[in-house]
């Protein structure tokens, strides 16, 4: 499916715009890469921007970027952590998946439902992950964003609520 596709799918007007400066800053290449994302473009959206950065070689992603509401849902910022230490270890491998399926096929994700349960915290929400290659056509990092409301008392489990629906969209 095109940029176009994974673009129709996304329901918030701030995660739509924030996919537009992606597409923008990757002008005339496969994608862009994370010097290529001018954070005055993002604008009013960086809160709810966040990205990893990827080695290959060792498989390790490690923070680059956590926007305010990012941090505040999280309760700490990404930046500079690795992602194995960032993300609870019952749910690290699930999230590592994840991100590494946008970075190396490369492809789009796009999700819609519960957000943040696995740090404790109960939203509903939307959220998008898109790659990053700095030479324009090898992933080496993913730029996402997630709107949400969060809720103060966790949601009582629901056995046909599937937590966050995702939907994979393969880069052109």
């Amino acid at each position: 499916m095109s940029f176009d596709g994974f673009l129709s799918t996304i329901e918030s007007d701030r995660l739509r715009e924030v996919a537009e400066t992606w597409r923008q800053a990757g002008t005339g290449r496969r994608m862009p890469g994370w010097r290529d994302i001018d954070p005055l473009a993002l604008g009013k959206n960086l809160p709810i921007v966040w990205a990893w950065k990827y080695d290959r070689a060792t498989e390790q992603f490690t923070g680059r970027l956590s926007g305010e509401e990012i941090t505040q849902a999280f309760g700490k910022s990404l930046r500079g952590r690795k992602h194995e230490e960032f993300f609870p270890k019952d749910e690290q491998p699930r999230v590592f998946r994840l991100h590494r399926r946008v970075v190396a096929e490369p492809a789009f994700a796009r999700g819609t439902g519960r957000v943040f349960s696995h740090v404790g915290r109960v939203g509903i929400g939307e959220r998008i992950i898109m790659p990053l290659a700095d030479d324009g056509a090898n992933g080496d990092g993913i730029i996402g964003a997630t709107v949400y409301q969060l809720y103060d008392k966790p949601a009582p489990e629901d056995p046909a609520d599937p937590g966050l629906r995702l939907s994979f969209f393969p880069l052109d």
